[in-house]
């Protein structure tokens, strides 16, 4: 299977037709990416912010909306990139680094044993391992050098397909979260474009012009994870036709939750004594 992160964001470079639809599409993102900051409290004065560059659509996007909300937004922060080297032979971390010299951004690449641990495990799940020691990589790097913020570029689809995700295969009502502290306290992890959708932001990164660097992984989208996650978007996209604010309404679902009308004890909704007296009445 080929490498999906390969491919070019869309085909061809964008013509001046495409170039003249920029201005009101980086509004867009800007406005819910802005919105998402109020509402969640993500961004504080004098926070100093990580963002993860992996290299594809979604971290530049981030990188650029923060940068540019960073000269409108009424407090100040910083904004450095970092990039996790898995080790995979492919996988271009310079390209990543040059875009952010041109733009006097500080970034940094860290070294991590991806590769080689997914070789010596082969009966471990390659994402997890993958995720896992990024995750890692990225709390050590921002606890030791004084980061308030790790940013990652997660958005709206991510978090509907979680949903459905956890729904179908976990068990759990759950997606990420838009603002995550740490168990240890020592991280918060946020992610601004949480209301944003992919297709905008693919849009956006190719007006931009941004270079798309593959992650080199030989199993890329080749898991079982992934394929699961390929059929959530698939029934997404699939009632979206039938639907066509389904997005919308999902997004606003996540947080008009009814907690008395679901079955978690642990809500108080329900108690111990009300589901025996229900019980002992069926019985």
């Amino acid at each position: 299977m080929a490498n999906p992160c390969a491919l070019p964001t869309l085909a061809s470079p964008p013509s001046e037709e495409d170039l003249a639809s920029l201005k009101k599409l980086e509004k867009r993102i800007l406005h819910r990416a802005g919105e998402a900051i109020r509402t969640y409290g993500l961004i504080a004065d004098g926070d100093r912010i990580l963002v993860g560059l992996s290299g594809g659509k979604d971290s530049w996007a981030l990188l650029d909306v923060l940068c540019s909300l960073q000269k409108r937004a009424p407090v100040e922060f910083q904004v450095h990139g970092i990039t996790v080297d898995p080790g995979f032979p492919k996988f271009d971390p310079d390209r990543i680094a040059e875009v952010c010299e041109q733009r006097g951004i500080p970034h940094h690449v860290l070294g991590a044993p991806i590769d080689a641990l997914i070789r010596q495990r082969p009966d471990e799940t390659p994402c997890i391992i993958c995720s896992r020691l990024r995750r890692g990589v990225l709390y050590s790097y921002a606890k030791q050098h004084g980061f308030t913020k790790i940013a990652l570029g997660h958005h709206l689809d991510d978090l509907l397909e979680t949903l459905l995700l956890n729904l179908f295969f976990g068990g759990k009502l759950a997606t990420m979260p838009v603002r995550l502290t740490s168990d240890d306290g020592a991280n918060t992890v946020i992610r601004p474009l949480a209301t944003c959708e992919e297709e905008d932001l693919r849009r956006f990164t190719w007006l931009k012009g941004y270079p798309i660097v593959p992650c080199g992984c030989p199993l890329c989208a080749c898991s079982v994870s992934e394929s699961r996650r390929k059929q959530a978007k698939a029934l997404i996209e699939q009632l979206k036709e039938s639907i066509p604010q389904i997005k919308a309404s999902m997004l606003k679902a996540m947080s008009n939750v009814k907690s008395s009308h679901l079955l978690d004890l642990q809500l108080g909704a329900l108690t111990a004594c009300g589901v025996d007296e229900s019980v002992e009445r069926l019985g």
